[in-house]
């Protein structure tokens, strides 16, 4: 079926649309830059409200597996491809890609210029686009940006979840979680309780964890501001990780300032530079926003991650207090492993309560 992507700046694209697509699909159009990933890719809830377009030119050579979903159904608007692999090369492989975003009803345009696409997404910033069968129906007013919308409350869990057995106890609070950071707690000997965001403040004081973890999301960070206090709060009682969103909220809970990046971080080979540690990073990442450097002045928050590349703010930690945050992904899924050292980093500081600080 011919089908089209149509950009907020009049760009058209035309391409193959796989399945069958209910009407127009309104979304944030971003660019991915990972050669492979793209089954963490469709499955991550901080991509909600966003189609995908993957730079890589084929997609979907080694298919499908069951072990590489981070959520438990598809969470990106759509994706864009240049070239579809018709078949899976892989041994853990169940599905190919096409016959997966079928069975899911996620949709898939190929044979589309993505080059051509990513290029008007460098010049002119993320922007509104809308996939569709039928170029009379485009309509623009009908959605608003992504900015402006609430989608962390359409990928958190409804109900409290418990995984492992270890010895620390971690709460995870969710704004969209992706499954590889209980994976990769539980791997280091802790039990991991993941609650709902809207519930962390009821939840928390029963548990009376060791430590808190504030996961990623989507979305915009301050449509989130009714729960900062919260946040302080809490981050001010338990030795605290923030990853992505988690890492903006903190932030923005300790006074600091968030700002959207023209066009965002979103591949598996973002160079970090640790300060403290002098050592290199290549991450995986997935954000719109960034902190404002100059908003750390008045806060007793200082910068500890750096982006080689665009010299943005990538991480973050309290002077004084056993705080750690990071705008990458340390559990590197999809991407390289180099800085899943990180949990163990937070995990030493859930067992020292605090008392000293350690570093990777």
């Amino acid at each position: 079926m011919k089908g089209y992507i149509v950009l907020e700046t009049g760009d058209i694209f035309k391409g193959d649309i796989i399945g069958e697509v209910d009407g127009d699909i309104h979304a944030e159009i971003v660019f991915f830059t990972g050669m492979t990933g793209y089954q963490e890719v469709l499955s991550d809830p901080s991509f909600k409200g966003q189609m995908v377009v993957f730079t890589y030119p084929l997609i979907g050579n080694y298919g499908l597996n069951e072990g590489d979903f981070e959520s438990i159904k598809p969470q990106a608007e759509a994706l864009i491809v240049s070239e579809l692999s018709q078949a899976a090369f892989h041994y853990e492989a169940n599905h190919s890609l096409e016959s997966g975003c079928r069975f899911a009803n996620m949709p898939l345009i190929t044979n589309v210029d993505t080059r051509a696409i990513v290029k008007r997404i460098r010049e002119h910033g993320d922007m509104r686009a809308i996939m569709t069968t039928n170029l009379d129906s485009v309509d623009f007013t009908q959605t608003k940006p992504l900015e402006e919308k609430d989608v962390v409350s359409q990928v958190v869990t409804k109900e409290v979840l418990t995984f492992g057995e270890g010895k620390e106890h971690i709460v995870l609070i969710d704004f969209g979680y992706k499954k590889s950071m209980v994976d990769m707690l539980v791997k280091l000997n802790c039990q991991v309780t993941v609650i709902p965001y809207t519930k962390m403040e009821s939840e928390i004081a029963q548990i009376k964890p060791d430590g808190i973890l504030l996961s990623n999301g989507p979305g915009n960070p301050k449509l989130l501001t009714p729960y900062l206090e919260t946040i302080k709060t809490l981050a001010e009682t338990y030795p605290t990780l923030g990853i992505c969103l988690g890492h903006q909220l903190l932030a923005l809970a300790f006074g600091a300032d968030t700002e959207k990046l023209r066009f965002g971080h979103r591949g598996a080979n973002q160079p970090v530079l640790d300060e403290v540690t002098n050592k290199v990073y290549m991450t995986s990442q997935n954000h719109s926003y960034v902190v404002n450097e100059e908003s750390l002045t008045q806060t007793a928050l200082k910068a500890r991650f750096y982006n080689i590349n665009d010299g943005s703010i990538e991480g973050l930690e309290h002077k004084t207090l056993p705080i750690l945050s990071m705008q990458f992904h340390p559990e590197a899924h999809p991407g390289p492993s180099d800085s899943e050292k990180m949990f163990e980093t937070f995990v030493s500081m859930v067992k020292l309560k605090g008392r000293e600080k350690l570093y990777a």
